[in-house]
């Protein structure tokens, strides 16, 4: 990674990006794609759309999402406290005490997500909180002097806190599901740009909006490009942590290399085809089993048009959901080293089909 390649991941990492508002990220994204690309798509709805080498009859998809899990006003009371729903799978336990802030045309308001005192309450009774328990303080005393800093129903509000290091080993921060994989697949541009590769196939490189609510970007974006194959990045459970149950969630660790996933929406020949890149190319994987849907953008493609061969690799990570999202360094490397290798393996006519 060179320094500009550094600077883009923390401003893009940093930068909020909720579910249904992710337009300044993308602009983040896209900007600095532009150079290492022949032109762009932007969809109605906000994703984002490198093109590499268009033109050609065979088309290729590398694709991660941009949205991250966040909060929307849903009540303002007399005494000016806002109470909240979710927008994504955002987790009341860890909410309180957490700052946050509010998106609102005004511009970024300032708030903390309060909780009462140990001393106050009745510990013999206490509960993991529901949605409807947490409430935002933004230093107002009234619901008109809320409303009067911008502030509405709807208004929408993140997590404050951004990316760090730990021990020069892993990233830390909310968010790296999936703006991490929106990193990964924008270096693979750069990589094939700097490296002045030739494709026999058109490349998009898709950012899409609003996986955290049911895969939507996804599914928009692939009726669009109707590729002939889709190479879709996110995120997985780091098994290795505390309170995770290998016998059910698998055998996965954060070092331990990209993870390849096995389920009914992961075309079978291209996952070989995954398999023999990185055994080829010396890229450790992990190998991971779904019973039903990966629950990633992988599900969107795959069961798009008439069907786009599909498959997913994987970033483990610790925390998922969480403002402390954890992923290592290396698995990062790996996984557009992964991507890009199997780019340079393809030449542009495969047919995945199971039956000829």
């Amino acid at each position: 990674m060179n320094e500009q390649s550094k600077s883009f991941l923390y401003k893009y990492l940093n930068n909020a990006s909720p579910t249904g508002f992710e337009s300044s990220g993308q602009q983040i994204w896209l900007d600095y794609l532009k150079p290492y690309i022949d032109e762009y798509i932007v969809d109605t709805y906000g994703t984002a759309v490198g093109v590499i080498g268009p033109g050609k009859d065979y088309k290729v998809v590398i694709e991660a999402h941009s949205d991250e899990i966040s909060w929307f006003v849903n009540y303002i009371s007399d005494d000016g406290y806002i109470y909240v729903r979710r927008n994504g799978g955002s987790d009341a336990l860890i909410a309180p005490s957490m700052r946050v802030n509010l998106h609102t045309k005004k511009g970024t308001v300032e708030g903390v997500f309060g909780w009462p005192a140990i001393h106050v309450r009745d510990l013999a009774k206490d509960t993991a909180p529901k949605v409807t328990d947490l409430f935002i303080d933004v230093g107002a005393a009234t619901k008109q002097e809320v409303v009067d800093m911008g502030i509405n129903v709807g208004t929408v509000c993140t997590f404050v806190d951004g990316l760090t290091e730990l021990n020069n080993r892993y990233y830390v921060g909310r968010a790296l599901d999936n703006r991490m994989g929106g990193f990964m697949i924008a270096e693979v541009a750069r990589l094939l740009k700097e490296n002045k590769v030739t494709l026999p196939f058109t490349l998009y490189i898709v950012n899409a909006v609003q996986e955290e609510i049911g895969l939507r970007g996804a599914e928009m974006i692939a009726r669009r490009l109707k590729p002939d194959l889709a190479i879709c990045t996110d995120v997985t459970h780091d098994t290795q942590s505390p309170k995770y149950d290998k016998k059910e969630q698998g055998d996965l660790k954060c070092g331990a290399g990209p993870v390849l996933c096995y389920g009914p929406a992961v075309q079978n020949n291209v996952l070989d085809f995954l398999i023999a890149v990185a055994e080829q190319q010396g890229i450790d994987f992990q190998r991971q089993a779904v019973s039903r849907s990966t629950g990633t953008d992988t599900d969107a493609f795959a069961y798009a048009t008439e069907g786009i061969a599909s498959a997913l690799i994987s970033l483990p990570l610790k925390y998922m959901h969480t403002t402390v999202e954890t992923v290592h360094m290396d698995d990062v490397r790996n996984v557009i080293k992964l991507m890009y290798e199997t780019l340079l393996a393809l030449k542009g006519n495969e047919d995945f089909r199971y039956i000829k």
